[in-house]
């Protein structure tokens, strides 16, 4: 960059390539946290996005400038229907990586002892959601895993094979307090050029042939285009995750109405178990989310917070 007088950053996160269309509006979990306790436990839990909405609480973060003053938190509803297990799933770690060795449905019955546990190093939980629990239309469930942890292998066994048939509600797995990650697949923008993908700055209105494109793709030795190089492609709908949100409460909407007049914008009424965490979630309204125990960082603060009010005044454009 000869001509440049002053040195100037990159612009895009090199941490989000390559920027692709997710495959499925399903996120996949690469990761599931250990957890150190007897009792076996779920990881995770399916839910859906319903919309946001203010929520105001006390800080109870010590060691604050606001500790014990009311704070403004920007806030996600998310719906918890009831999720049923439907299977066990065994894994072993063999040549860097884990590959399925047996699975358990319910039609199986096969006991703890014929398991071949001597081989495994992972179990998961095979759980179905119904969208249509939640007033969504689609009809088919949605099918995938979630990690177990806790005690040893055979008890996490016995855990889930237990569970089979029988439906886990959010509240059995997850408190208000706790800290989550929450897994999702963004919002599709379609194909966009580098100005927006990337943020690069637009050339000046008298250059040559383009003004919203690169000056410079590379040099001529060597002869190919760097991954680094902002070029045009697929901007949103990919896979991210919001890690460290706090549960900042949970309900039922026959109990504790959490629908603004009017409902949530692309969804409608929250019917249900439902849970709101602070802060945003990846994707639009109705898309399928999963919550995940924390997998970095210690959760200090586990009590749930002081709700002082919730605002459920429709938003209107």
């Amino acid at each position: 960059m000869g001509h440049r007088k002053f040195s100037s950053p990159r612009h895009g996160s090199l941490a989000y390539r390559p920027r692709g269309r997710a495959k499925s509006f399903i996120p996949r979990i690469r990761t599931w946290p250990r957890v150190l306790a007897d009792k076996p436990t779920l990881l995770g839990f399916p839910g859906y996005k319903a919309g946001t909405l203010h929520v105001i609480t006390v800080d109870d973060r010590a060691k604050t400038p606001n500790f014990g003053k009311p704070l403004f938190n920007m806030s996600s509803v998310l719906t918890m229907p009831d999720t049923q297990i439907v299977g066990l799933r065994l894994y072993r770690h063999e040549n860097g990586q884990d590959q399925a060795i047996a699975d358990v449905k319910a039609a199986d019955q096969t006991p703890v002892d014929k398991m071949p546990l001597d081989k495994t190093s992972r179990v998961a939980a095979l759980v179905s959601s119904v969208p249509r629990d939640v007033g969504l239309s689609q009809k088919k469930p949605v099918v995938l895993e979630v990690g177990v942890s806790g005690g040893d292998l055979k008890s996490q066994a016995e855990f889930v094979l237990g569970l089979i048939g029988k439906k886990v509600k959010f509240t059995e797995v997850f408190k208000p307090g706790m800290y989550v990650d929450v897994l999702g697949i963004t919002k599709g923008k379609g194909f966009e050029g580098p100005v927006t993908r990337f943020g690069v700055k637009r050339k000046q209105h008298k250059s040559r042939k383009s003004v919203r494109a690169v000056g410079v793709i590379g040099p001529w030795h060597p002869a190919a285009v760097m991954y680094t190089v902002a070029r045009a492609g697929q901007m949103g709908f990919h896979q991210r995750t919001e890690t460290g949100k706090r549960i900042l409460f949970v309900g039922n909407a026959s109990t504790s109405p959490i629908t603004p007049a009017g409902g949530f914008e692309h969804f409608g009424n929250v019917a249900g178990e439902y849970a709101v965490v602070g802060g945003s979630v990846p994707g639009p309204a109705s898309r399928f989310v999963m919550v995940r125990l924390r997998v970095r960082g210690v959760s200090k603060a586990l009590a749930p917070p002081q709700v002082v009010e919730v605002s459920t005044m429709a938003r209107r454009r």
